[in-house]
Formats: C-alpha cells, sequence, structure tokens
C-alpha cells in the first residue's frame, strides 16, 4: 500500500503544482517546487526533460509539458503528450508491456479515457488518458523509481 500511495501521490503533487503554472512564472514554480522538495526542478516545457528514462516508451504525439523534480534515486518525471483520440490508450498499454512492464489501464471511463499504472523493476508508471477540452486529448505520464528490494534478514 506504501509503494502504491507512493507512486500516486508525489506525481500527483507534482501535477497539482505544475497545474498552477499559467499563473505563475516558469522560474516561479521551479522556485516553490523546488522549495517544497528540496530537490533539482526541471521544468522544461514542451519538451521531455533530457534525462527522462528511454526505458520508458512514450506515445508519440507533441509534448505539452515536461518536467521533473529531484535527483537520483527521488527524481520524478512528469510528461504530457497529445494524442489522436480516448483510444490512444490501448496503444499507451501496449507500448508499456512490449517494454517490459506489468500492468494496465484498471480505471476508463465511459468518455473513453483512463487511468493505468505499470512497473518494471526499474520503474513505476502512472498514465492518466483524458480530455483536454477543446484541445483535444493528453497522456499524462508520471514516472518514479522503482526501489531495490531490500532482502530480508536472516535469522
Amino acid at each position: 500500500m506504501k509503494r502504491s500511495r507512493m507512486l500516486v501521490g508525489v506525481p500527483l503533487a507534482i501535477v497539482l503544482a505544475l497545474g498552477v503554472t499559467p499563473a505563475l512564472t516558469g522560474c516561479g514554480i521551479e522556485g516553490i517546487v523546488k522549495d517544497a522538495t528540496g530537490g533539482n526542478v526541471d521544468i522544461g516545457g514542451k519538451k521531455v526533460p533530457a534525462d527522462f528514462p528511454s526505458a520508458v516508451p512514450l506515445y508519440d504525439g507533441d509534448v505539452v509539458l515536461g518536467a521533473s523534480v529531484g535527483s537520483g534515486d527521488a527524481e520524478v518525471w512528469n510528461v504530457t503528450v497529445k494524442l489522436p483520440d480516448a483510444k490512444a490508450y490501448q496503444d499507451i498499454q501496449k507500448q508499456l508491456a512490449d517494454a517490459g512492464f506489468t500492468g494496465e489501464f484498471g480505471a476508463t471511463s465511459p468518455d473513453g479515457g483512463g487511468t493505468g499504472t505499470f512497473a518494471s523493476d526499474a520503474y513505476g508508471v502512472l498514465v492518466v488518458v483524458t480530455s483536454a477540452g477543446i484541445n483535444g486529448w493528453v497522456a499524462n505520464y508520471s514516472v518514479s523509481r522503482t526501489p531495490a528490494s531490500t532482502p530480508a534478514p536472516t535469522p
């Protein structure tokens, strides 16, 4: 439960913080997030962060927003990509499965969007496919590192 809460909670906090971007300047939001997290912040705008893990496939669409927070094992990436339609979540699920991720879109909405969680040995991915109103459909990827397993103590 703790791992799934962290997988969703940290990226969700970033998404909420980034949601106020239009009201703030780029420098301002980076400073706020950096102060809140104590980590490195890169709000790269309309590009994928330079250190985004290549092991995580992204849908081939225009990048609406790319950002990363933290560093090392505590780094989290967030990328939002434009989609042609709501059913693109099926292609996203296949891309992630083909790349070795397990998981699926467990929640789909009547309009066709959905939410899915995926994991590999190295990364956890939360994908939300949703309508962006007049801007069409988008997929928001929140990616975090999977913590290394700790061996059980021997008696």
